[in-house]
């Protein structure tokens, strides 16, 4: 259930105020409320607007959009950016849509492998809006850089129309991002934000489209109500990925950066990855996996921020599982379980086995594939996370 705002001119009214330059980061009193790991799409199209829907972890003030064009070989150009809140489908909430400036000026130039942040757009946005950023480019070209399960519709059309609330000249749906990958708002002192750096199980494959039921969200949802300094929530999550080496998307040594440290406010890092490394059968070792788990928990500690991490839950049935890959899957828990190199270990193996079959997913937990989850596994294991152990401050 989307929550009832107060009026529909809640979002970020317009109000005079000098601009400040566009930067390479965001400020660091913001906080990450909305994120999407970027990867290499098809080409881009010039005259191309994207209307595209997300949904907000922790609310605050003073919004500030982050593009990439992390992977574009070729400068590219953004000429009008607008932000809005849904009202239905492509359709915005009247008096919502407001103009986006980076460095005082209406359009603005991302370099080739950059991202640039918007300058704050001063008013205030509540926890769990459904956003939408509108933007338009008219020398679009070479690759795009966007994230591709969206497990959420946005739109398209060509020409720009970004300025208009009607979704009447959207007519082109949507199940990916492009060129969004983090939103940021200015939150109470205090407030900081988990990023959950994962596959396709943390992506949403096999939650329900449009509804938000990710486990991210479930713990989104969770720390919401909670009394605890953890409030924004970025899913980095990528189909296919892998920990060690490069596929869909960059491995998550090599976008851990980008992708999480880089995000403004970020107390804590949550790994769980692994699943794709082992089922692939390309020679992968236990010891290889634990190894990439130590190089990125060493990299996120030597940033300041907590790692939490989470065991790699069962997935028997699917037809890359074999005992070989079930024993490397083991050993790896064992180790996340017991080495003591991290702040908090969640153990969704445990949440989501079958107790008949403890390699196999209990099935009212699964999605149909034996390998992702169903909105009840989702939620499941968002509630097994100790909401506590996301701040290594507070608990020690």
């Amino acid at each position: 259930m989307r929550p009832r705002l107060p009026s529909a001119a809640v979002l970020l009214t317009l109000v005079a105020c000098q601009s400040a330059p566009a930067e390479a980061t965001a400020d660091a009193s913001g906080v990450v409320t909305w994120a999407a790991s970027a990867d290499r799409m098809g080409d881009g199209i010039a005259g191309r607007g994207y209307r595209l829907v997300v949904h907000t972890s922790t609310g605050g003030s003073d919004l500030r959009i982050r593009l990439s064009n992390a992977f574009g070989d070729r400068p590219m150009t953004f000429d009008s950016v607008y932000a809005g809140v849904q009202k239905q489908g492509a359709e915005l909430r009247p008096g919502s849509n407001r103009r986006l400036a980076f460095g005082g000026a209406r359009t603005v130039t991302v370099p080739a492998g950059g991202t640039v942040w918007s300058d704050p757009l001063p008013g205030r946005l509540p926890a769990e809006t459904d956003l939408v950023v509108s933007l338009h480019s008219p020398d679009a070209g070479g690759p795009a850089s966007g994230h591709w399960m969206a497990m959420q519709t946005s739109y398209a059309t060509q020409g720009d129309h970004t300025a208009e609330e009607s979704g009447a000249a959207w007519t082109i749906p949507t199940s990916s991002w492009f060129y969004l990958d983090a939103v940021s708002v200015r939150a109470p002192a205090g407030t900081e934000a988990v990023v959950a750096l994962g596959d396709s199980i943390t992506d949403g494959w096999a939650s329900t489209s449009d509804l938000n039921r990710r486990w991210p969200d479930y713990l989104a949802r969770r720390l919401r109500k909670a009394d605890t300094a953890v409030k924004g929530v970025a899913n980095e999550g990528i189909a296919g990925n892998k920990v060690l080496a490069d596929g869909p998307g960059q491995s998550a040594l090599n976008r851990l950066e980008r992708d999480a440290l880089s995000l403004p406010g970020v107390r804590t890092v949550f790994l769980f990855q692994g699943v794709n490394d082992i089922k692939a059968h390309t020679g992968v070792t236990a010891e290889d996996l634990i190894e990439g788990y130590r190089e990125l928990a060493d990299r996120a500690h030597a940033a300041g921020k907590c790692v939490a991490v989470a065991t790699v839950g069962p997935f028997k049935g699917w037809h890359e599982w074999d005992p070989a890959a079930e024993a490397v899957r083991q050993e790896v828990n064992a180790f996340l379980r017991t080495s003591g190199e991290f702040d908090a270990v969640t153990d969704f193996d445990r949440i989501l086995r079958s107790p008949y079959d403890q390699e196999r997913m209990l099935p009212a937990l699964d999605g149909g594939d034996h390998i992702h989850p169903n909105d009840k596994g989702m939620q499941a294991m968002a509630d097994a996370v100790d909401l506590s152990t996301l701040d290594c401050d507070a608990t020690g």
